[in-house]
């Protein structure tokens, strides 16, 4: 048998055919609704099918490298993620919506395509907080308060910095993978109880020094959406009409009135669960929830079969970030969380977003290849 072959052969029995098949149905699904919405004259389709194409290239890659070597360059992937960040709060592109709305998350790149740093440095956390997880709890620090404490202060640099961006959808994302990965590890509910505690403490401040105005008014809006129909209750009341409006089996794809006239604002991303609502029905809408419920529930399996806790951890970061993207988006899309720019995973429009989630997949399927293979690379402490 040709080397090449035996490598592929090889490959494909090691890797986790349930995953890759789960992540395909849901990339398929995705842009037969998007493809559905960029009927309204939106490019969305055209460049959601480059970046799922980018996404699963950069995903492969990824897996071919031994994410224990990947680990080991740590600090390059933090100081670059760092740059980027930074760089965004500085010389990015703001981004200027209603009612008040002004985001510096965006850098504009060669031929003026944007691209959100924040998703990409989504995953690169993935990899530092799983590394400095794994040397504490190799080295027996992960029970002392100084370090636990270290481990907040890592977390809180992505969390700040794109609040001071402007995007806190992102900045509350950074802290649910933080709070998953160090339960992951073994971090004690002391802890935990001590961060809900001054979280409790804090939200009166957050209240009044932290939270711009037109958030505080999406959040009193979310309790009574009808009070502002035309304005801050506009999206949320449309995207409720247009789930129920699909009753049982949809009005079928790409037949959508609702979705033809753009009657809810920015239904190719925030709200794409609309589309699925009108188009395919409690069907459609049940068919998201079950694919991404298979996503999460395999990426679990994965964590528990992985050879070392960092592989482990970085498998439960991947998983926060996809829960907690989920339940916040879809708590928008139903008025039972205030909108707050959360995208709904690997379903709504958007490059950087569906590019980047892809690279952590590519992480978790890494850590499945490896399973069995013990400490065949070693971390450096």
């Amino acid at each position: 048998m040709p080397k090449a072959l035996r490598s592929f052969t090889d490959y494909y029995r090691r890797s986790d055919k349930v995953l890759w098949v789960i992540s395909l149905l849901i990339s398929v699904y995705a842009l037969l609704l998007i493809a559905s919405v960029s009927r309204t004259g939106g490019s969305y389709f055209t460049t959601q099918l480059a970046a799922v194409a980018i996404g699963y290239a950069g995903c492969l890659a990824i897996t071919l490298v031994d994410y224990r070597a990947i680990l080991n360059y740590w600090y390059l992937i933090a100081g670059f993620c760092l740059f980027l960040i930074l760089y965004t709060l500085f010389f990015g592109s703001a981004v200027q919506g209603s009612a008040g709305v002004n985001a510096r998350a965006w850098i504009i790149l060669p031929g003026g395509i944007s691209f959100q740093p924040a998703e990409l440095v989504k995953i690169g956390f993935m990899v530092t907080f799983a590394r400095h997880l794994s040397a504490l709890k190799e080295r027996g620090m992960l029970t002392a308060p100084l370090h636990v404490c270290l481990l907040g202060v890592h977390a809180l640099v992505p969390i700040a910095i794109v609040h001071f961006q402007g995007d806190d959808g992102a900045a509350v994302i950074f802290f649910f993978m933080f709070l998953a990965m160090s339960f992951a590890a073994g971090v004690q509910l002391r802890y935990f109880l001590g961060l809900l505690g001054a979280v409790l403490t804090a939200a009166p401040l957050a209240w009044q020094f932290v939270l711009e105005d037109y958030q505080k008014r999406r959040i009193i809006n979310m309790m009574n959406p009808e009070a502002d129909p035309l304005g801050d209750g506009l999206q949320q009341i449309q995207g409720k009409i247009s789930i129920g409006s699909g009753g049982l089996w949809g009005r079928g794809l790409f037949q959508g009135p609702r979705v033809a006239r753009g009657s809810v604002p920015i239904q190719e991303s925030d709200f794409i669960f609309s589309v699925a609502g009108e188009e395919l029905g409690f069907f459609g809408c049940m068919l998201i929830l079950l694919l991404l419920l298979a996503l999460l529930l395999r990426v679990l399996f994965v964590a528990r079969s992985a050879c070392d806790g960092a592989g482990c951890y970085m498998c439960f970061g991947f998983f926060a970030m996809i829960a907690a993207q989920a339940v916040f988006n879809l708590g928008m899309c139903l008025s039972l969380l205030p909108v707050m720019g959360v995208t709904l995973p690997f379903f709504s429009a958007g490059g950087s977003s569906a590019m980047c989630l892809y690279f952590g997949l590519g992480l978790v399927l890494n850590v499945y290849l490896h399973k069995d293979e013990g400490e065949k690379v070693h971390l450096r402490l």
